[in-house]
C-alpha cells in the first residue's frame, strides 16, 4: 500500500478547524496542515501570546493561511465555555482536534474547578468543549472530531479506576496518564457509537502519535530526559511532524472511518507512517465506556445535543 503523507490531505477551502494545543508540538503541525490545505483554523492555546506566536509562524510558512488565535485553558471549564461562546459565533465548524493535554505531572495537582489535573486537563476538559460545540459542528455537511490519544493508553492499569477517578489515593503520575488517554480513546469510541444511534453524520475517531518528540515530555515531568530516556527517544521516537501524520489522516483521509483509530505501523506503534491501527482491548469495553461518560456529565454538568 503505498504511504499516507501530507500531500494526500484533500483541500480543505472552505472549512472551519479548531486544533487544541496549536501552540506547539503535534497540535502546531496538524494547524500548519490544515491551514495550508486551506482550511481556516482556529488556534486555541492557553495564552493570547503562544496563540499569536502559533500563527506568526504559520503564516511564515503559508502566507496565505487563514489563522487566527484564541485562549483556551481546558483547566478551567470557564475557559472551556468562553472558548466555545466564541466559536459559536461562527456559521460552522468542519472539524475539532482534541489535541492538547498535560503528561506525567510529578505531584497530585488540580484543576481551577478541582479536578486532578491530568485527568480534568486531558479529559473532562475535552469532554465538555466537544458537547458545547456539538451545534456549531453539527451545523457542517460532514463534521469531524478527532481526539488524540496514546499508546499509553494500553499501559498503567489498562482499565479506568471508577472508585477514585481523582487519583485522592496513591497518586502516580504515569497510571493517571495512562487512564486519562484511555479515557480519551474510549470518549473518541463512544461519540461515534451516540452520533451513529442517533442519525447525526458526524465521524468521531481518535488517532495517537508514537512516541513523538514534543515538549510534553519535559514540560510534564518538570525535568530534563535522564540518560535511559534520551537512548529510548533517539532510537524509538520521531519528530513531531511525524508524529502529527495519524492525527492529520484521521481529522482530513476521505476514508478515515468514524470510530477508527490511527497510528504509526513501526516496531510498538512507537514511529513510522500512519495507519488505521487495532482497538486496543480496554478501550473496547463499551459498559465502561457508557459509565465514564456518565461520569463525567455529573462531574461537569455538561449536556449532550443528540
Amino acid at each position: 500500500m503505498p504511504k499516507w503523507t501530507t500531500a494526500d490531505i484533500p483541500a480543505l477551502a472552505g472549512t472551519r478547524s479548531v486544533v487544541t494545543g496549536a501552540n506547539s508540538g503535534i497540535g502546531w503541525y496538524t494547524a500548519l496542515e490544515l491551514a495550508r490545505a486551506g482550511s481556516e483554523v482556529i488556534l486555541a492555546a492557553r495564552s493570547e501570546t503562544k496563540g499569536r506566536d502559533a500563527a506568526e509562524r504559520i503564516l511564515r510558512e503559508v502566507p496565505e493561511a487563514r489563522v487566527r488565535p484564541a485562549i483556551l485553558d481546558l483547566a478551567s471549564l470557564a475557559s472551556v465555555r468562553a472558548f466555545a461562546a466564541l466559536v459559536d459565533r461562527e456559521p460552522r465548524l468542519d472539524l475539532l482536534v482534541n489535541n492538547a493535554g498535560v503528561m506525567l505531572v510529578p505531584t497530585r495537582r488540580t484543576t481551577a474547578d478541582g479536578f486532578e489535573l491530568q485527568f480534568g486537563t486531558n479529559f473532562l476538559g475535552p469532554f465538555v468543549l466537544t458537547a458545547l460545540l456539538m451545534p456549531t459542528l453539527r451545523r457542517a455537511a460532514a463534521p469531524r472530531v478527532t481526539t488524540v490519544s496514546s499508546g499509553a493508553a494500553n499501559m498503567g492499569t489498562r482499565r479506568i479506576r471508577f472508585e477514585d477517578l481523582q487519583w485522592v489515593q496513591d497518586y502516580a503520575a504515569w497510571k493517571v496518564y495512562c487512564q486519562t488517554k484511555l479515557a480519551d480513546l474510549m470518549f473518541a469510541l463512544e461519540l461515534a457509537r451516540r452520533c451513529t444511534a442517533a442519525g447525526i453524520p458526524l465521524t468521531s475517531n481518535a488517532a495517537h502519535p508514537g512516541y513523538a518528540r514534543t515538549n510534553l515530555q519535559t514540560s510534564g515531568p518538570g525535568r530534563p530526559l535522564n540518560l535511559t530516556e534520551r537512548v529510548f527517544e533517539k532510537l524509538l521516537s520521531q519528530d513531531a511532524f511525524h508524529g502529527a501524520l495519524p492525527t492529520l489522516r484521521a481529522a482530513t483521509a476521505i476514508d478515515a472511518m468514524t470510530g477508527g483509530y490511527y497510528g504509526p505501523d513501526g516496531i510498538f506503534q512507537m514511529r513510522g507512517d500512519p495507519v488505521p491501527i487495532p482497538i486496543t482491548k480496554p478501550a473496547q469495553d463499551e459498559r465502561a465506556a457508557r459509565q465514564l461518560w456518565d461520569a463525567a456529565e455529573s462531574l461537569t454538568g455538561a449536556t449532550w445535543n443528540f
